[in-house]
């Protein structure tokens, strides 16, 4: 592209960059390397990478937020985003002006050549080299897929945290929690600690580890938690943390992650020392959009991307820990490559009525096709059930709303897609 035709927007560079690449994933370093070292791209700081199939977005905002508290100058890059591309880069806890970023998606565009980028490793380029310049005390990634040939595995971690393990992206990463295992064990590296916070890790991430010499720590040998209904506490290989209050993250999941986030701090406190009060205060006062996210108000309104069937199990398990409700109602949306019935399965008894969505975008699921796989899941409209489809997730949530009583609850869940929209149209009615 001529310097004359650059775009002048990050809405421009984001059009721009969605059109380079046939493929929304092309899983591989090689091309990526290349553009990299032509970047001298490079981060002089402490790299907390952070893998996995669910729980990877908790883990990282549960670092981001004790760390800041700690006084450190933090760097955090995630995806996908939920309402605005500058959520995936955060400086020192706030989002990535669009000032700041064009500079780099300018020389990342004028670095690659002929090289062809997806979408996502363009983007992760772009703000790896907004890091770089930002000199942060310490930058945490979030693997986008997998592992071993995501574009955040270009930067050798000096910790890496894998979370739970399930299987999701088959087509790319295989069919058995082994084979997904050993991919996302690929972010570990020899002779520094990798955590691990799934209580039942594949065997393939654990000789992974041990095949090229990690510091690996694992749930239950090396760390674990214990709480009662009022607290919690951490107990690792020298270090124990407790009289902690539960962290502001809703969900029965969110101690395995916030152990494993300690398990890194454990690991690192020459490098990064933390108080207790930080720890105290970072796990007070974090925040995640859409993760088993309460609305104020009545109907209550839960959003969660919940997008595959172990997600699911877990927003079932915290959908019983709410209490009782009169009737809940499910805006459900999904990419068709999922696992839906698996995913229906665990929230058929808990969920009344349903309202399938349509969602933008080649992969996902139509309203129509969901409700077919919802009665393949044995869920149909009845007496005592709605089931319809609507044309967008707020759509559906009005229609919800309408005939909701004050004592129902309304679950917003499914694809990142489907949480997005909603939260999009609450922020523009304020």
């Amino acid at each position: 592209m001529s310097a004359q035709a650059l775009p002048a927007t990050l809405a421009g560079w984001l059009e721009w960059i969605e059109q380079l690449h046939p493929s929304s994933v092309a899983l591989g370093l090689d091309r990526l390397r290349a553009v990299a070292q032509r970047l001298d791209l490079r981060l002089d700081c402490t790299v907390i990478t952070v893998g996995g199939t669910n729980g990877k977005g908790s883990t990282c905002a549960m670092l981001e937020s004790i760390l800041l508290q700690a006084g450190y100058r933090v760097a955090l890059y995630t995806s996908p985003h939920l309402v605005h591309f500058n959520e995936r880069a955060r400086l020192s806890g706030e989002p990535a002006s669009d000032e700041l970023l064009l500079p780099h998606f300018e020389a990342v565009e004028r670095a690659r050549g002929d090289t062809q980028l997806t979408y996502f490793e363009f983007t992760t380029l772009a703000i790896l080299r907004l890091f770089a310049q930002f000199a942060p005390d310490v930058a945490i990634l979030e693997v986008g897929l997998g592992g071993r040939l995501d574009a955040v595995n270009l930067i050798d971690a000096d910790c890496a945290i894998v979370t739970c393990i399930d299987i999701d992206h088959v087509e790319f990463l295989g069919d058995s929690r082994e084979t997904i295992g050993r991919e996302k064990a690929h972010v570990f590296r020899s002779g520094r600690p990798a955590i691990c916070s799934d209580p039942v890790p594949p065997a393939s991430l654990v000789e992974y580890a041990q095949e090229i010499g990690a510091d690996l720590w694992l749930f239950g040998r090396d760390f674990n938690y214990a709480g009662d209904r009022q607290q919690w506490s951490y107990g690792g290989r020298t270090q124990r943390r407790s009289a902690f209050a539960y962290p502001s993250l809703r969900g029965a999941n969110q101690l395995l992650n916030a152990a494993g986030v300690l398990a890194a701090l454990e690991a690192l406190r020459t490098r990064l020392p933390v108080s207790q009060q930080a720890v105290r205060e970072g796990l007070a006062t974090v925040e995640l959009p859409g993760r088993f996210q309460v609305l104020p108000g009545r109907p209550v309104v839960v959003l969660d991307v919940a997008h595959n069937p172990h997600a699911a199990a877990h927003l079932a398990s915290n959908l019983d820990a709410m209490g009782r409700f009169r009737k809940t109602w499910g805006v459900f949306g999904a990419m068709a490559d999922k696992d839906i019935e698996s995913m229906v399965e665990h929230l058929k008894t808990r969920i009344d009525h349903w309202l399938p969505v349509d969602l933008p975008g080649a992969r996902a699921a139509s309203a129509q096709a969901l409700l077919a796989r919802l009665a393949a899941a044995g869920v149909e409209a009845g007496e005592e059930r709605i089931v319809e489809a609507h044309p967008s997730a707020r759509e559906a949530l009005d229609s919800a709303e309408a005939r909701a009583g004050q004592d129902d609850r309304i679950v917003v869940f499914g694809s990142f897609l489907t949480v997005a929209d909603v939260l999009r149209a609450r922020q523009r009615h304020g």
